[in-house]
């Protein structure tokens, strides 16, 4: 059976994270508005075509970089105090760009320790779900102004990745500076060949990567970077494609067939969202619910309060749950969205006596349906 092609790909995706570098935001320290209005116009269609777009764009150093000095900024603190300045204007940029399609942009900053800490990856997944729900598109950097380089990710690419991991994404779309992988870089090998499919990625590829950066000057991603980055969207279910992203309209473009390398996962992001949770989750407590709930959880359901029994253990909103019928058997384990003292509080209670109880409006579920993985 032959794969599908990138545009099959996009077009079936219900949920794309696209990725834009700051070689296709910026010129000059300026911000390349007429591409980004093409950008726009072509997210719209997605959109109109029922698709969620989250975006994940660099850009913010290179648009306020110049209002330093004449000198590139080198040092954390300059680069850091560039991304203060630049972030405003990438979001006015892009507010522009989307404002003639009745379409909102959201500003969402994230740093290395909201993708890898467990209750910031609740906070920031509940956000981004949110936000989607509203109908905004949300646009994510990471928090260059705050972020060290001990505990920052460097590129993009792998923030997207992360993104895309977080919320379930079916599509990662790497707007580049060359529109896939070659067997050589071709700016300097005219034999270099194109690939347009993988379904494995080997150490041979991340050699044929080489040396294929991004513009030197801006940019501090590479092929290399975005092999790892579809390396994490692999195993989290989402398919990866790298195409040329300085086409004027470059999803339109690669609907229609325009040259791409897709990295494809043999998973469905439910699936290997149930894969990671099977391998990855070490109980910190236990909590005990009724028959009713357990038929319901079975079935598909999350675990609310009201089917509670009671808490066993002392444990924090974002650790791992076991989840057991009252004869202790277990059934299911989780991330709960609660700490085992308000979890006590509130077992039993109904969600609309939740927010008295706690003195706060917290999540529905106790564990939601997709952090919850039922035990074969």
């Amino acid at each position: 059976m032959k794969p599908a092609s990138a545009a099959d790909t996009l077009t079936a995706a219900q949920r794309v994270v696209i990725k834009i570098g700051s070689a296709l935001i910026a010129e000059d320290g300026v911000a390349r508005q007429t591409w980004l209005d093409q950008l726009a116009a072509d997210i719209a269609e997605r959109r109109a075509a029922g698709q969620e777009i989250i975006l994940v764009s660099s850009g913010a150093i290179a648009l306020g970089r110049n209002q330093l000095g004449p000198d590139r900024p080198r040092k954390l603190d300059e680069k850091q105090a560039a991304a203060a300045l630049g972030q405003p204007l990438l979001m006015a940029a892009m507010a522009t760009a989307f404002a003639p399609h009745q379409l909102t942009v959201a500003q969402a900053l994230l740093t290395l320790e909201d993708t890898e800490n467990r209750r910031r990856w609740l906070n920031a997944r509940a956000t981004l779900e949110t936000l989607l729900k509203a109908g905004a598109i949300p646009v994510i950097n990471e928090n260059d102004s705050v972020a060290t380089d001990e505990i920052r990710y460097g590129d993009n690419d792998r923030l997207a990745a992360r993104v895309a991991q977080m919320i379930s994404a079916d599509a990662l779309v790497l707007l580049s500076d060359v529109d896939g992988l070659y067997t050589a870089d071709p700016r300097q090998d005219a034999s270099a060949e194109h690939i347009a499919d993988l379904s494995e990625l080997t150490p041979d590829h991340d050699v044929m990567a080489g040396d294929i950066n991004q513009n030197a000057d801006l940019g501090s991603g590479g092929m290399v970077t975005k092999l790892a980055a579809a390396r994490i969207a692999q195993s989290a279910g989402c398919t990866t494609i790298i195409t040329l992203g300085s086409r004027e309209r470059p999803l339109n473009e690669l609907l229609g067939g325009a040259r791409a390398t897709s990295i494809r996962s043999t998973l469905t992001p439910d699936k290997a969202r149930e894969i990671w949770l099977q391998g990855h989750l070490t109980p910190e407590g236990a909590v005990f619910i009724d028959d009713g709930a357990a038929k319901a959880l079975i079935e598909g359901a999350s675990l609310l309060p009201v089917g509670i029994a009671r808490i066993e253990g002392q444990f924090l909103r974002g650790a791992a749950v076991a989840i057991k019928k009252q004869t202790g058997e277990t059934i299911a384990k989780g991330i709960t969205a609660y700490s085992s003292e308000d979890a006590a509080r509130i077992a039993g209670l109904q969600s609309d006596q939740v927010e008295q109880e706690l003195g706060y409006r917290g999540r529905p579920a106790l564990v939601h349906r997709n952090d919850l993985v039922l035990e074969r």
